[in-house]
């Protein structure tokens, strides 16, 4: 997305905050965020989820970026330390972290407002104009100049972004909202189990990305009175947004491609399905998210690997990838790669085949193993002749979980639970 006025949008970046929510378990992930926050689970290969919100910053030139985290931080804030750590080194760009740690009251961050309540004391040393809240757990690109620029013009004190969507989906899922002719939020719904449509456009509702821009005094004042709240979740979605819109100017703006007018790539990977299915879409021949784009790079940190190896070349056995993508220090020794995703440092030994699979980095596939639309956890080893993702009632016994379109789960826990399984 691009526009040539971004130039003379700098100030409004300059004086920007950027807080980043990334305490959040994920629980629809079931076990694949049993050790780790959702904003720290790997996607597309080398990339974390988390990479994306702060590429775009990087990219929107906000470089004074707060990240909240709470749930099994360790590996989200070891991530954040190896690849986002050197913005520290000037006082004027930094990506920090702003752990839960009671510095208010005893209590952890209580909810999504509560998380930014807790630290306005750190973002009042940057005197920002605005702050801007981010979810860190959706994957997509975008220029947050083009929001900020909407919300100094419409001279609103909040301003919601969101992106068109089917009443089906957004159901339970998303905050829908309801605007009026001149985009002004009218009604605010959170996860509503039947969401308020848009008129003229039946089945279709305006969902909120968790992206939100505020004027900073108007959003102190804010908190400090939901603070205050005792019958309050302290949860910007349940409480803060529904208290304003009657009193106050919030306005909603459209994540569209301002020159096609067309909405622009944007998923919710919070369900095992979503998941997956992003992570497919990468392997189609021109995907709408190109992580190859080097005019909006997406930035994370990489370990020092050497290039993906296929190796053996003869009827019997072939290290062979088609429509897939293979990252680095991956070794394909003799198997069969199929629209598939393996990430970094993964072997498949001679005679595997590995179709429709996300294959997490450090795993191991033995030799005659069969994986079909399977998501394989990091470090996992699967045994050799173990097929998986044919038979869904067998996969449930060997303790995997299966997902209602057949998605199935593989972690390092379920495989050594099936191992002690069968040796006893």
């Amino acid at each position: 997305m691009r526009n040539n006025n971004h130039n003379n949008l700098s100030h409004l970046t300059q004086d920007t905050y950027a807080v980043i929510l990334a305490g959040g378990r994920g629980s629809r992930l079931f076990e694949l965020t049993n050790w780790r926050a959702k904003p720290a689970v790997y996607f597309g290969g080398n990339f974390r989820i988390i990479d994306f919100p702060l590429s775009n910053c990087l990219n929107s030139g906000i470089s004074c970026v707060g990240i909240a985290t709470q749930y099994k931080s360790h590996s989200l804030i070891r991530h954040i330390n190896r690849g986002w750590g050197h913005f520290k080194s000037r006082t004027s760009e930094f990506v920090e972290i702003l752990p839960a740690s009671q510095r208010h009251n005893e209590k952890w961050y209580q909810g999504t407002a509560d998380a930014v309540y807790q630290n306005l004391d750190i973002i009042r040393i940057q005197q920002p104009k605005h702050i801007l809240i981010l979810s860190g757990d959706h994957v997509y690109r975008m220029d947050y100049r083009n929001l900020l620029d909407q919300h100094v013009k419409s001279k609103a004190e909040m301003t919601v972004c969101c992106i068109e969507t089917s009443v089906e989906e957004a159901a339970g899922a998303f905050g829908v909202m309801t605007v009026n002719a001149n985009n002004r939020v009218i009604a605010f719904n959170e996860k509503p189990a039947v969401p308020n449509q848009i008129p003229g456009k039946p089945g279709r509702c305006l969902a909120s990305m968790g992206n939100y821009v505020f004027n900073t005094a108007f959003l102190f004042e804010q908190l400090k009175k939901d603070h205050k709240n005792d019958n309050s979740s302290h949860d910007f979605g349940h409480d803060l947004i529904p208290s304003i819109i009657d009193e106050f100017n919030v306005f909603a703006f459209s994540f569209t491609d301002p020159d096609s007018n067309n909405q622009p790539y944007w998923r919710d990977v919070g369900t095992l399905d979503s998941f997956w299915e992003a992570n497919m879409e990468l392997v189609e021949p021109a995907p709408q998210l190109d992580l190859y784009d080097k005019s909006n790079p997406i930035y994370t940190y990489q370990e020092q690997l050497p290039p993906a190896k296929f190796i053996f070349d003869n009827e019997l056995r072939r290290g062979t990838a088609l429509d897939s993508t293979v990252s680095n220090g991956c070794i394909i020794s003799g198997a069969t790669i199929r629209r598939s995703l393996l990430y970094s440092s993964v072997h498949a030994h001679s005679f595997s085949l590995i179709e429709q699979s996300v294959v997490m980095g450090e795993s191991d596939i033995a030799e005659h193993c069969k994986l079909r639309r399977v998501i394989v956890d990091t470090r996992c080893r699967i045994p050799a002749g173990l097929c998986i993702g044919y038979d869904r009632e067998q996969d449930i016994a060997n303790g995997f979980r299966v997902t209602e379109k057949g998605i199935t789960l593989v972690t390092k826990d379920m495989l050594e639970a099936l191992a002690k399984k069968q040796s006893g």
